[in-house]
C-alpha cells in the first residue's frame, strides 16, 4: 500500500505521544479527556496498527448490543456449538469469546489483535472459561476461514468494567454486527453507539431479535426509519422472529439464522467483499483521528495551561512578598520599637535632636566623644536591624506561602494537586519552610558583613579616610544600614516621621564623612544587595510550589506533535 510505511510510522508516534500522563490534573473535564486517551490508544493497539500489519488477515466481526439482546445465543447458533454461556443473570458475559475457524485459530491466539488480553483457549463445552480480562479463543469447525465472531459484553451493563471493554471490542471490529430486540430497538444507549459507528465509517450489520409474527413488518419499518434518519440508511437488517426455545443455552434453528450465516459466508469467502469491509471500516477509523487528534491537541494545551497557571500562581505570591519587603524597607517599620530603643543609646537622647539645626562638624565631634566612651553601642544597635530584617522576611514568607496555598485550594487543579501530594505536603505548605529563619539569619549577617567591606571601600579615600576612622567602621555601617530602612530612592533628606528623625540624623553623620553623592551611592548599593540575598531566599521559598508542577503533564510540543500526526494521517496516500 502506497504510504502505508509513513502512516504506520505516524500512528507509532501517536502511540508514543499517548503513552505519556497527558491529563494529571483535574483540569476542565479532565475525566472525559483521559477516556479520550483510553480509546485512542485502544483503537491503536487493538486495530489500526494490526490491521496496517496484515490487511489481509481474517475479518473480526463483533458481536455487540445491549443487555438480554441474545448476542450469546447468536453466536452459539452461528457457530453451530456451545462456544459462550447464554443466561438469566446479568451480566452474562463476563469474558469475551472470539470464535474462528481453526485455520484463523494462529492469528487470533497471538497478541497481535486486542495485545490486552490474555488468551484462555477453548469453550463451554470444552472447559474454558473466561475471567475478567482475558479472552477466549473458541475454533469451531463449523465458521468458514478469513472470518471470526467476538461475544462482546453488554453496551449497558452494570458493570463499568464490561462496558468500558464492549466499546473497547467495537472499537477493534472491522465489521459491527448490532444485536438488539423489538421492545429495545429504540433505546438511546444503542443509538449512541451506532451514531458513533457512523461518524468513524464502521462496516455494521443489524440483527433485530424477539420479534413477534404481527409486528415483523411495521418494526423492521421503523427501525429501518430510524437507521436512514441516523444516516445509517443501507445498513443490512436482518430478522430473527420471538422462539420458545427449550433451554437458555438452545440454539436458534439452523434455518432462522441461516441468511445472518450465508451472509458472513459471502464475506469471509469472497476476498474483494472482505477486502471493502476492511479498507471501509480501516479508512473511516483513520479518518476520525482528523478530528479526535486535533480536539485532543486543544485538550492537551488546555491542561498545560492549567498548570502554567498553577505555578505563575506562585511565581505571583512571591513577587507580592518581594513587594512586600520592598515596602517594609521604605515605610519606616525597621525603626520602630527595639531597633528605636539601640538608636537611642547608640548615638544619645536629649539635645542631640536639637544639634541637628546646629552645624555638622560640631554634631560630629560630639558623636565622636560618644562613640569612644560607650562599649560597642554599634553592635546592640546592628543586632537588633538583623532581628527586624529576619522578623520582615518571615512574615512575607509566610504570608506568600499562605497566598499560594489558598490561591491553589481554590482551583479544582490545584486542589488536586495539593490532595496527590499529600494533607500534611499542604499544611506545610501554607507558612515558611521551618529552616527559613536559620536561612535569613545567614543572610542578613552576610548583607551586614557587605555594608561594611562598602564602608571600608568608600573610607579608604584619602580625603575621607580620617574622618570615616574618627567614627569606626562598624558604627558608620550601621548608619548606612540605617539609611537604607529609612530613605526611599536614594537619600532624600526628607523627614520621614519615624523614631524622632532617626532617617534624618543619620544621614546627615553619613554626609558629614562621605558627603552626599557617596552616600546615595553606599546606600543605594546596600539596598540592592540586601534585596538580592532576600529574593534569592524567596525564590528558594517558591520552589516548594513549582516543584510540584515541574515535569507535571505532557510535554511542551506535545499538542504541536499531535496536530503533525493528525496532518500526516490525513495526507496518507491510498491503503
Amino acid at each position: 500500500m502506497a504510504g502505508n510505511g509513513k502512516l504506520r510510522a505516524a500512528l507509532e508516534s501517536l502511540r508514543r505521544q499517548l503513552d505519556q500522563d497527558l491529563f494529571p490534573l483535574e483540569i476542565g473535564d479532565a475525566a472525559a479527556d483521559r477516556r479520550v486517551v483510553v480509546e485512542l490508544r485502544g483503537q491503536l493497539e487493538d486495530y489500526l496498527l494490526p490491521r496496517l500489519a496484515a490487511i489481509d488477515a481474517p475479518l473480526l466481526a463483533v458481536v455487540g448490543g445491549s443487555t438480554g439482546a441474545g448476542k450469546s445465543t447468536l453466536v452459539n447458533s452461528l457457530a453451530g456449538a456451545i462456544v459462550t454461556e447464554p443466561g438469566v443473570l446479568r451480566p452474562t458475559t463476563l469474558a469475551p469469546t472470539l470464535v474462528c475457524s481453526p485455520a484463523d485459530a494462529a492469528w487470533f491466539t497471538s497478541t497481535t489483535v486486542l495485545p490486552g488480553l490474555s488468551r484462555v483457549t477453548g469453550g463451554v463445552a470444552d472447559g474454558g472459561r473466561g475471567e475478567p480480562g482475558t479472552l477466549r479463543i473458541a475454533p469451531v469447525a463449523a465458521l468458514p476461514p478469513g472470518l471470526a465472531l467476538l461475544d462482546a459484553p453488554d453496551i449497558d451493563s452494570v458493570v463499568t468494567a464490561n462496558r468500558e471493554l464492549a466499546a473497547q471490542l467495537l472499537a477493534a471490529a472491522d465489521l459491527w454486527l448490532f444485536v438488539t430486540t423489538a421492545a429495545r430497538y429504540a433505546d438511546e444507549v444503542p443509538w449512541s453507539f451506532l451514531r458513533l459507528a457512523r461518524e468513524r465509517s464502521t462496516a455494521l450489520a443489524v440483527i433485530l431479535q424477539r420479534v413477534p409474527a404481527e409486528a415483523r413488518v411495521p418494526v423492521a419499518a421503523d427501525l429501518t426509519r430510524l437507521l436512514h434518519e441516523n444516516g445509517l440508511g443501507g445498513t443490512p437488517l436482518f430478522t430473527v422472529p420471538e422462539l420458545d426455545l427449550p433451554s437458555e443455552r438452545a440454539r436458534l434453528p439452523g434455518d432462522v439464522v441461516q441468511p445472518i450465516a450465508t451472509w458472513l459466508a459471502d464475506l469471509s469467502v469472497d476476498a474483494k467483499a472482505r477486502a471493502e469491509v476492511v479498507r471501509r471500516t480501516l479508512t473511516g477509523a483513520l479518518d476520525s483521528l482528523g478530528t479526535r487528534v486535533p480536539d485532543l491537541a486543544d485538550r492537551v494545551e488546555r491542561q498545560r495551561a492549567g498548570i502554567a497557571e498553577l505555578r505563575d500562581i506562585a511565581v505571583r505570591a512571591y513577587d507580592v512578598a518581594m513587594s512586600a519587603f520592598d515596602e517594609g524597607m521604605r515605610d519606616g517599620r525597621l525603626l520602630r520599637g527595639e531597633v528605636l530603643a539601640r538608636w537611642q543609646d547608640f548615638v544619645g537622647t536629649g539635645d542631640l535632636m536639637r544639634a541637628l539645626e546646629s552645624r555638622v562638624g560640631w554634631l560630629r565631634d560630639r558623636l565622636v566623644a560618644v562613640f569612644r566612651g560607650r562599649p560597642a553601642p554599634d553592635k546592640e544597635l546592628r543586632v537588633a536591624l538583623e532581628s527586624g530584617v529576619e522578623s520582615l522576611i518571615r512574615a512575607t514568607a509566610d504570608a506568600a506561602a499562605e497566598r499560594a496555598v489558598e490561591a491553589w485550594l481554590a482551583r479544582p487543579a490545584g486542589r488536586d494537586l495539593l490532595e496527590k501530594a499529600g494533607v500534611a505536603v499542604s499544611g506545610r505548605l501554607g507558612r515558611a519552610s521551618a529552616d527559613l529563619p536559620r536561612r535569613a539569619g545567614v543572610a542578613v549577617r552576610a548583607w551586614q558583613g557587605h555594608v561594611l567591606d562598602l564602608v571600608r571601600s568608600e573610607g579608604a579615600d584619602r580625603r575621607t579616610l580620617a574622618r570615616a576612622a574618627s567614627f569606626g567602621v562598624n558604627s558608620l555601617g550601621v548608619l548606612i544600614m540605617l539609611a537604607v530602612f529609612s530613605t526611599t530612592g536614594g537619600i532624600t533628606g526628607v523627614e520621614l516621621g519615624i523614631a524622632g528623625g532617626t532617617g534624618v540624623l543619620s544621614q546627615k553623620l553619613l554626609e558629614a564623612v562621605f558627603g552626599d553623592q557617596a552616600v546615595r551611592t553606599l546606600t543605594q548599593e546596600a539596598r540592592e544587595d540586601l534585596r538580592r540575598r532576600v529574593r534569592a531566599l524567596l525564590d528558594e521559598e517558591r520552589t516548594r510550589f513549582t516543584t510540584l508542577v515541574e515535569g507535571l503533564g505532557p510535554a511542551p510540543d506535545t499538542a504541536a506533535r499531535l496536530r503533525e500526526i493528525a496532518k500526516a494521517v490525513q495526507e496518507r496516500g491510498a491503503l
